[in-house]
């Protein structure tokens, strides 16, 4: 069995700003799967065949006490999960799989490896960046993309949902690494 969480804001006001893009993915994942979300682990969860989908409802610096809800319920090592998440180092467009790893600022994986206390779970990072010069970080990660990331933005969700389903059917790490960084 393998999870993945999504990493976003629950309310309307967030859907479709930089820091909801890991909500975006898992929701694509969703829709092709045709899947029924229920409210469950304080999350918008759902559950297909032995994949199990979670956004966490408890807002993104929580988002570690709805994951261990869920890895506690099913059993789930650190390593059965995978967590797609915004990255505002990595420019719009580009993917970065890691097998584990630092929270490398982002207060959602803070949340996860202080709740779970292991950083040994996969994460796929969507580049959000890059940041504008003067632009604080939060108004910027809480910001609507623009018309004209728009474009990019509908492919990445796509090629990230690829590379999730990838994840999802055991494809070798390694090899992920190689097709989507």
């Amino acid at each position: 069995m393998k999870a993945v969480i999504g990493l976003g804001n629950p309310e309307e006001k967030y859907a479709k700003t930089r820091h909801n893009v890991g909500f975006m993915v898992v929701a694509e994942l969703l829709k092709r799967e045709d899947a029924k979300v229920s409210d469950k682990f304080n999350s918008f969860f759902a559950k297909c065949g032995d994949t199990l989908y979670l956004m966490p409802k408890t807002y993104m610096n929580n988002s570690g006490r709805a994951v261990v809800d869920l890895m506690r319920f099913y059993k789930l090592a650190p390593k059965d999960i995978i967590v797609v998440f915004d990255d505002v180092s990595l420019p719009l467009g580009k993917l970065r799989f890691r097998k584990d790893g630092s929270d490398g600022g982002h207060n959602g994986i803070k949340s996860i490896i202080g709740l779970t206390g292991s950083n040994k779970f996969a994460r796929l990072k969507v580049g959000i960046g890059p940041q504008p010069e003067g632009w604080p970080l939060e108004n910027f990660v809480l910001g609507n993309f623009t018309h004209k990331e728009q474009e990019t933005l509908t492919e990445v969700i796509s090629k990230s949902a690829d590379a999730i389903s990838d994840f999802i059917m055991d494809v070798e790490f390694s090899k992920l690494q190689n097709k989507y960084n």
